[in-house]
């Protein structure tokens, strides 16, 4: 093979590479700027989702946030464990519970404000590069998720 011809199978050259290293570089952003509220980047995301309902079933959180049961639950642990969730059963189905934010994950909302303002700027990149990016990531996971 010609050394001027790209071959298909550079690391650069791949989807997947540019993915998983933009992922753990934006998480890493993050970490600094969720530490003064108590917060790991998975939690963040958990209460993202409790903000946005305010109660959610646990599976449905799950589903929400692509994650197994499994990977859930510690997560929801140690969120209810620093007082700022807490699990309600559920009345039409012994199995499973509700998730709901308590007063001080309520209260937390209004500090995790500044997050996105503070990632931005971290980045440093326009807001509407931004906006672009993330519509194009999410047409991606749709186009996965009929792949799979």
């Amino acid at each position: 093979m010609d050394n001027t011809s790209e071959d298909a199978l550079e690391l650069d050259r791949q989807v997947c590479f540019a993915l998983a290293v933009a992922s753990r570089s934006v998480i890493g952003i993050y970490r600094p700027i969720l530490e003064p509220l108590g917060l790991t980047h998975p939690q963040y995301l958990v209460m993202l989702a409790l903000w946005g309902d305010k109660k959610l079933r646990f599976k449905k959180l799950a589903h929400m946030l692509r994650l197994d049961s499994a990977t859930l639950s510690p997560i929801v642990k140690r969120l209810e464990h620093s007082g700022l969730v807490e699990r309600i059963s559920a009345a039409d189905d012994e199995r499973t519970f509700d998730i709901v934010p308590t007063q001080a994950g309520i209260a937390l909302r209004e500090k995790a404000l500044g997050v996105p303002p503070a990632v931005i700027k971290r980045l440093g990149l326009p807001v509407d590069y931004l906006v672009s990016l993330r519509d194009t990531l999410t047409a991606v996971i749709s186009a996965a998720d009929q792949n799979s």
